[in-house]
C-alpha cells in the first residue's frame, strides 16, 4: 500500500461556553494566530455540538457561539485566511462522529481523565454525549485531514485518542486515509493560572471574578485584576529554576512571557531581583496594551450579530466543500451505498 502523504492542515475548537478569558486566549486563540500567519491552512470551529453534552439556555448558547467567534476576529483570526465556523452548521462532523463510535473502544473511552473528571461520582447521570464527546472530536479533526491541531495539554489526551482512531480505521479496512494527526503544544503559558491560586487552572466557572482576566475586560479592570493578583513575599528569581514551589509567580512571570512573546527565563534575566511591587504595574501596562483592543473589537462585533452570522455561514460554506467529500469516501471505505 503506497503511503499517502497528507496536506498539512490545522484544526482547532473551543467550547462557546461563555465568558472567554486570558486562559483561552494564551493557551489557545493566540497560538491559532500565529499558526494562520504561517501560511499553512487554518479552521478554526466553534464546537458547539460538544457544548450541548450539558445542558445549555438556548439563548445563552446563540450568544456565547457568536461572542466566541468575535473573540476570535478581535485577536486577529481573518476570515479572509482562516475558515471560521460553528460545528453545528456542517453535519459532516456527527455523521463522521458515528462512524468513529463504532472504531473507539469503550476502553479508550473509560480512561479519558476529562469524563472522570466532569461526571464526578455522578456518572450514571450525565448524558451519553459527554462520555462519547471525543469520538466526535476525533471526528473534527479528521474530516478535514487535520495534520495539526494545536490544543492545551489537558486536551493532549483527547489527540491521542483521534491518532488511536485513525489508526485502526486505516487498519481495519486496510487503507491509508486518515493521518496521524500531531498535537501541538507550544509557548510561554500553555496553562494558565487562577490569579487568585497559582494551582488551579484559570476558569471561567470559577466564583470569583477576580481569579481571571475576562477577555472583554476593560483597561481598568485588568490593571486593577493585576494589582490584587495573589503573590508570595519574595523578590523574583533571576533563573526559572527560582520559581519552583512558587505557583503564583511563576503565573504572573508565564503571563508575562507569554505577552511578550519571551520566553520565561528571557523575562527573568530582565525583572530578577524585582520586587511584585514594581514588576506587577510592568505586567499590568503590557496586558492592557494587548488585550484592551481585542475587547473593543469584541465590544464592537456583539454589536452587530448579523455581521459575525454572514462570517459563520460563509466559513460554513467553506469547511463543506473540503468536509463533504472525506466524509463520502469514508462511507464508501465502510461500505455504505449512496
Amino acid at each position: 500500500m503506497t503511503e499517502v502523504v497528507h496536506t498539512p492542515r490545522v484544526f482547532s475548537g473551543i467550547q462557546p461556553s461563555g465568558g472567554l478569558t486570558l486562559g483561552n486566549y494564551l493557551g489557545a486563540i493566540k497560538r491559532f494566530v500565529e499558526m494562520q500567519e504561517n501560511g499553512v491552512e487554518s479552521i478554526y470551529c466553534m464546537v458547539d455540538l460538544h457544548a450541548i453534552t450539558v445542558w445549555q439556555d438556548p439563548a445563552k448558547l446563540r450568544h456565547a457561539t457568536r461572542e466566541l467567534c468575535a473573540g476570535y476576529i478581535a485577536a486577529g483570526l481573518d476570515p479572509e485566511k482562516s475558515i471560521l465556523f460553528n460545528q453545528s452548521q456542517v453535519s459532516a462532523h456527527a455523521e463522521l462522529g458515528w462512524v468513529f463510535n463504532c472504531v473507539a473502544r469503550m476502553g479508550w473511552l473509560n480512561r479519558m481523565t476529562q469524563f472522570k473528571d466532569k461526571a464526578g461520582k455522578n456518572r450514571e447521570k450525565v448524558s451519553v454525549g459527554l462520555f462519547s464527546y471525543p469520538t466526535l472530536m476525533a471526528a473534527d479533526i479528521l474530516v478535514y485531514h487535520a495534520t495539526h491541531v494545536p490544543v492545551g495539554e489537558d486536551q493532549k489526551q483527547h489527540v491521542e485518542l483521534t491518532r488511536d482512531i485513525a489508526a485502526k480505521f486505516n487498519h481495519d479496512y486496510g487503507v491509508d486515509f486518515f493521518p496521524i494527526t500531531e498535537p501541538v503544544i507550544e509557548g510561554a503559558a500553555t496553562r494558565v493560572m487562577s490569579l487568585r491560586d497559582g494551582t488551579k487552572k484559570m476558569s471561567k466557572s470559577d466564583p470569583s471574578d477576580m481569579s481571571r482576566i475576562n477577555m472583554t475586560d476593560d483597561a481598568d479592570t485588568i490593571a486593577k485584576k493585576i494589582r490584587k493578583a495573589k503573590t508570595d513575599p519574595d523578590g523574583l528569581p533571576s533563573e526559572a529554576e527560582g520559581l519552583d514551589g512558587r505557583p503564583e509567580a511563576k503565573n504572573l512571570v508565564s503571563i508575562y512571557a507569554a505577552l511578550s512573546e519571551q520566553s520565561v527565563d528571557q523575562v527573568l534575566s530582565e525583572v530578577g531581583g524585582k520586587q511584585f511591587s514594581e514588576f506587577k504595574p510592568m505586567l499590568s501596562e503590557l496586558a492592557v496594551e494587548k488585550l484592551s483592543p481585542m475587547s473593543a473589537e469584541m465590544a464592537r462585533l456583539m454589536q452587530a450579530p448579523d455581521e459575525i452570522d454572514a462570517i459563520l455561514r460563509k466559513g460554513a460554506d467553506k469547511a463543506r466543500v473540503i468536509a463533504d467529500p472525506i466524509l463520502q469516501k469514508t462511507l464508501e471505505i465502510v461500505g455504505m451505498v449512496r
